[in-house]
């Protein structure tokens, strides 16, 4: 049975009927959850207020350890990341082998209800993400620009994507899901006291994923742009690219932002600590040697 067939049966049951992956249209300020931008806008808003208000509240008392419940959402990020990346992969290879890879990030058909659906889904897991600010200012830990900035941008990147109808949406959200397997695996393995060598690739993965998302949306950007405004120019264009020019604008804008941030963060992290750790260790030895 195809995992779609899964899907619809699980959420028809779980809902009682109420929502039907095979009859969902997502209208942009409908009655849909979360499709009013008003809607989405204060609860971006909202996150940022909790997450400073809890701090300064919070200052004064002792941190919560919060072991388990930490453990149970990162757990369930990993899975339900899975999921969703599986159901997407479903839908979207046999468009891509049937029509090429062109075809899937321009083509107005490859916007197949399935994928809107699914997209959908993973933009409401945006706002379920909100949780990993709330448990670092309940645990007292320290709030990067980064990490703050990171979440409600991703959320406002997904809506904009979902009323802007782009096609090329398959490439960050398949991308982005397949990072926060690991990465919240990664974070999963961390709270049971498991540590890994592998920690460093989880950002290295992200820079990836940031280049190739940059790399595509510049391209579909650049083709709808000029194919619309300077089809006669005679500058090379592939024609035009579904979804808004705004929608493309947003996408261009907040992920070359995500790409250029998470470069400092590991320079910041990895790159100075590593060069710091043999220079103290070049010290050491020239130090032990001196002595000798």
């Amino acid at each position: 049975m195809a995992l779609w067939d899964q899907f619809s049966k699980l959420s028809i049951n779980l809902t009682s009927g109420n929502f039907n992956p095979n009859e969902f249209v997502f209208v942009k300020d409908s009655n849909v959850f979360m499709s009013d931008s008003s809607h989405v806008l204060f609860a971006i808003l909202l996150y940022y207020i909790i997450i400073f208000g809890g701090k300064f509240l919070l200052k004064n008392t002792k941190p919560l350890k919060l072991t388990l419940l930490v453990k149970f959402h990162n757990l369930f990020l990993t899975l339900i990341s899975l999921f969703l990346l599986l159901l997407i992969i479903e839908e979207l290879l046999p468009i891509i082998k049937k029509f090429g890879l062109f075809y899937s990030i321009c083509n107005v058909n490859a916007w197949t209800p399935r994928l809107r659906t699914l997209y959908y889904i993973n933009y409401l897991i945006k706002f379920w993400e909100f949780i990993d600010t709330y448990f670092l200012v309940l645990k007292h830990k320290k709030l990067t620009f980064l990490h703050t900035y990171h979440h409600g941008a991703t959320a406002l990147l997904c809506f904009t994507q979902l009323f802007g109808g782009t096609a090329i949406a398959w490439v960050p959200i398949t991308l982005n899901l397949t990072v926060h397997v690991i990465m919240y695996w990664y974070y999963f393995l961390s709270t049971c006291g498991i540590k890994v060598w592998w920690k460093e690739w989880v950002t290295r993965l992200q820079i990836i994923q940031f280049i190739i998302d940059v790399s595509f949306i510049f391209f579909t950007t650049y083709t709808k742009f000029v194919h619309i405004y300077l089809n006669d120019s005679g500058l090379p264009n592939c024609g035009d690219c579904a979804g808004t020019m705004n929608a493309m604008y947003w996408g261009a804008s907040i992920l070359s932002s995500y790409l250029i941030l998470f470069i400092f963060f590991y320079e910041d992290h990895y790159t100075h600590k590593n060069k710091k750790l043999k220079s103290n260790s070049s010290q050491s030895i020239n130090n032990n040697k001196k002595k000798q």
